[in-house]
Parts: C-alpha cells; sequence; structure tokens
C-alpha cells in the first residue's frame, strides 16, 4: 500500500515559507526561492553575530579613546599602563564607568597613568 507523504511535504515548505515571510517578492511565495533565500540568511546571521562583537568593542574603544583624549591621555598609553598596573577590566566596563560615573573614570586614569 502506498503511503502519501502530502502532509508531511506541504508542513515542512510551510515552515520555510513562514522563516522567510519579511522577504520581498518570490522570495517569499516561492518555495524553491525561499529555501535559497533562508539559506542565506542563515549565513549572514552567523556572519553578523561575529560582527556585531568587532562593532562593540570598536565602539568602546573610540568613546574611551575620546573620553582620555579630553583629559589629555590616549588609548593606547592607557591600556599599557592599565595592563602593567595588573588591573583586569574589560573595554564595555570602563566605557560604561566614563559615561555614568566621570569622576570615577577620571579617579581610576590618574592612578593608572601615575604608576
Amino acid at each position: 500500500m502506498r503511503v502519501s507523504n502530502g502532509p508531511v511535504t506541504r508542513q515542512r515548505r510551510k515552515k520555510v515559507k513562514k522563516l522567510v515571510s519579511g522577504a520581498w517578492g518570490t522570495k517569499h511565495t516561492s518555495y524553491k526561492v525561499a529555501r535559497q533565500t533562508l539559506i542565506r540568511s542563515k549565513m549572514y546571521a552567523f556572519r553578523d553575530r561575529k560582527a556585531k562583537k568587532r562593532d562593540f568593542r570598536s565602539l568602546w574603544i573610540q568613546r574611551l579613546n575620546g573620553t582620555l583624549r579630553s583629559m589629555g591621555y590616549n588609548y593606547s598609553t592607557f591600556i599599557n599602563n592599565l595592563n602593567k598596573s595588573g588591573i583586569i577590566i574589560n573595554r564595555k566596563m570602563i566605557s560604561e564607568l566614563a559615561i555614568s560615573n566621570p569622576n570615577e573614570f577620571k579617579v581610576l586614569v590618574d592612578s593608572v597613568m601615575k604608576a
């Protein structure tokens, strides 16, 4: 006896179409093109999760450099002195400190640059 595979196939195709429902034109209506769109979108998502980390690190460094330059220092010497002094704190936390508590940040910078 032959078993129809229609419902399973339809479910699979509906799932793919639902995942690409925001795409423009044939990309969200045709199953064949929708599948290609889904593969590409997952590839972009994987790539951009890595890029997001780079972008944020770059943002924190720019914030720190701008704040440090207004104090008369630069980023590279600050980070070098920070490492030499043995203070372990990441760039995100230093950036947040510079924005939310400028006075505390100034104390940190002065203690690091004097050493």
